[in-house]
This record gives C-alpha cells, structure tokens and sequence, in this order.
C-alpha cells in the first residue's frame, strides 16, 4: 500500500504525507520484540523512507479512548517511552503537523503518553 501511495502522490506532485505506523518498527521498544507481525509496517516505513516525500511517520502507542490531548514524541533512534495513547493526542499532533507542514519533515516520531 505504501507503494501505490508513493506512487499516486509522485504522478500528482503531492509532496506532504503523515503516514500512521506503528510503534517498535525500529525495535525501539524496550524490552519487546514484535518480530514479524510488525513486518509490512516495517516495509512501509522504508519504502516512504526512501522515497522523495515530505512525511512524517507517527508510530503511535497502544490506542486509548480517554477523552484527553497528553502525549509526548521520540525521534527514530530514541527508546520509547511510554505504552499508550489516546486517539484525541494522535489527531492533535495529526492536526498540528497538517497546519504546519514544514514541522517534523522527514522524520519518524514515536507518540506515547508522557
């Protein structure tokens, strides 16, 4: 799927992707290993990765329904820090990044509750 959204926003000159993962694509979890079920976010990842887009890439924690907006972000490298977060805090950073796109391009953020 990756590919086929690389590919459409190339033909059209859409240069701006949030794309949503998930979080220990990069092992960056500690003390999880995930191992191949994380496999096609894995690829994803790479192939937007590799590709001439301005993205940035959310790997979000396990969701929650609190009606709260409290979450923090790690860079790709960075341990994650924390095991969940609400779909308000993942729309909120979703909404920030959409109203500035030049913020946190080309990077890959890992989104937890502080």
């Amino acid at each position: 799927m990756a590919k086929s959204i690389v590919d459409a926003m190339d033909a059209t000159s859409v240069k701006r992707l949030i794309f949503i993962s998930s979080m220990g694509i990069y092992d960056e979890v500690p003390g999880q290993k995930y191992r191949s079920i994380l496999d096609p976010y894995r690829k994803s990842a790479e192939i937007i990765e590799d590709s001439n887009l301005d993205y940035t890439i959310l790997r979000p924690a396990w969701f929650t329904q609190k009606d709260e907006i409290d979450y923090e972000t790690t860079q790709k490298g960075e341990p994650f820090k924390g095991g969940v977060v609400s779909c308000n805090s993942v729309a909120d950073l979703v909404v920030k990044l959409a109203e500035t796109p030049q913020l946190e391009v080309r990077r890959s953020l890992g989104v937890n509750k502080p």
